[in-house]
């Protein structure tokens, strides 16, 4: 019997956050890896990053954060209990 991941989300959820990236031509991420070379193989990554996601094991890069005259505000880590 498989183990449930600690995070419910959504297999469409990941392909529909693709889609506005792929729709707003998106740069390259913290990996460096282009859009046409995530789309090379874009069923694996996609689970690839599901998969991550959603076991909590999606590496910390600091992408995603804002620079504000308060501080940085980033986005919620789901690793982390207090960020939830």
């Amino acid at each position: 019997m498989p183990q449930d991941k600690p995070f419910g989300i959504p297999k469409q959820l990941v392909w529909e956050a693709y889609r506005r990236v792929a729709a707003n031509k998106g740069a390259a991420g913290v990996d460096e890896e282009s859009l046409g070379q995530f789309e090379a193989d874009l069923k694996n990554n996609l689970y690839k990053v599901w998969n991550r996601m959603s076991s909590g094991r999606l590496p910390s890069s600091g992408a995603g954060g804002v620079d504000t005259e308060a501080g940085r505000e980033g986005r919620a880590d789901p690793r982390r209990a207090d960020d939830r």
